[in-house]
């Protein structure tokens, strides 16, 4: 199930419920959920506290009864918490919204480790990169020119992805992957124990900065265009990745359900490197929500105000020959054409 919903009561303020919407509260004025529910609690059994939005300072107070709910609301509404610092809070009655029962609302539990997701391929490395050899990564594409997409910029190296056909030209090389990113690329070797895919010469760079709230669309990357292993770093700020694949042949452990999706996602935290491959690369749509807070299972994470991902992957010179062929543009041409 999803966390619950809420709303103003029709009544207004005076209009008594277990739920309490307080703002100028919450982890982005430095106030866990976990100390909001200690303070709130010395009025009641608090059933629980959740974010009110997205911007990390409002959260309702949820209590088992009303008269706990009216015994804070009367002593801290418009004063100082002595147990939050002081901070002076504004309270107004909430009522919870009936959630609507339908299939594929409701949200996925979040891995914090890719043996959690239990897709075959997926594999990550927490701390790839030291916050000194971020801060470079960084100020290295920062001093490079930025090329704005509708909503992100980007960068390439080796070879450009063209947006219009999901694929590059293999007969336009931009050069070698740039001197940077020798201290990524003298690491992946760290990902042999996992996959054999670590053996694997990059020569295809995109850089990504995605502003707050920004994501990207669910997707694979095409068959045809690179080999097997993607390799994602993560800088600046942290996100979820979810993946989904159809419901009919996937494993639905550890999962939710969407349409006609099973969907499963990961905690990426900032310097965390995630590779894509096998089945995780060729048959799950991955992508990262429009979120500007992210719920990791109980806790409410903000994003940061930039995330950059470094994609470092291996361009493809043939068809792809892959065990996905229901995935696979190269596979399907063959089958349109009737080529064997």
């Amino acid at each position: 199930m999803g966390l619950p919903k809420f709303s103003r009561p029709k009544g207004g303020c005076e209009e008594l419920s277990c739920n309490l919407y307080v703002a100028n509260c919450g982890p982005a004025v430095g106030l866990s959920l976990d100390c909001i529910a200690s303070a709130f609690g010395s009025y009641g059994a608090v059933k629980g506290v959740y974010p009110a939005d997205e911007s990390g300072c409002r959260v309702i107070v949820s209590y088992c009864d009303e008269s706990s709910a009216q015994l804070a609301f009367e002593a801290l509404n418009q004063k100082p918490c002595h147990d939050l610092g002081g901070r002076f809070l504004h309270i107004r009655y909430s009522v919870e919204r009936p959630q609507c029962q339908v299939k594929g609302t409701d949200s996925v539990q979040v891995s914090l480790e890719a043996s959690e997701l239990n897709i075959p391929g997926i594999y990550l490395i927490h701390d790839f990169v030291s916050v000194q050899e971020e801060e470079q990564l960084l100020a290295a594409v920062d001093a490079r020119p930025w090329h704005n997409l509708a909503k992100r910029r980007v960068q390439h190296y080796g070879y450009e992805f063209c947006y219009d056909i999901r694929n590059v030209n293999t007969q336009q090389q931009l050069g070698e992957l740039p001197s940077f990113v020798a201290c990524i690329l003298d690491k992946i070797p760290l990902f042999r124990k996992l996959h054999e895919a670590a053996d694997v010469l990059l020569d295809q760079l995109t850089v990504n900065e995605y502003p707050r709230g920004v994501g990207l669309s669910p997707h694979i990357d095409t068959h045809s265009a690179f080999e097997d292993s993607i390799y994602s770093l993560s800088l600046s700020g942290p996100c979820i990745m979810e993946f989904r694949a159809s419901v009919d042949d996937r494993d639905t452990n550890n999962s939710s359900y969407s349409s006609n999706f099973v969907r499963k996602a990961i905690y990426l935290p900032p310097r965390s490197m995630i590779l894509l491959s096998g089945e995780g690369r060729y048959a799950w749509q991955h992508y990262i929500p429009h979120h500007k807070v992210d719920m990791v299972n109980d806790n409410m994470i903000r994003r940061s105000s930039r995330r950059v991902s470094f994609t470092f992957r291996k361009v493809r010179k043939g068809s792809c020959r892959c065990d996905y062929p229901q995935f696979c543009d190269s596979q399907k041409v063959k089958q349109e054409t009737g080529s064997s």
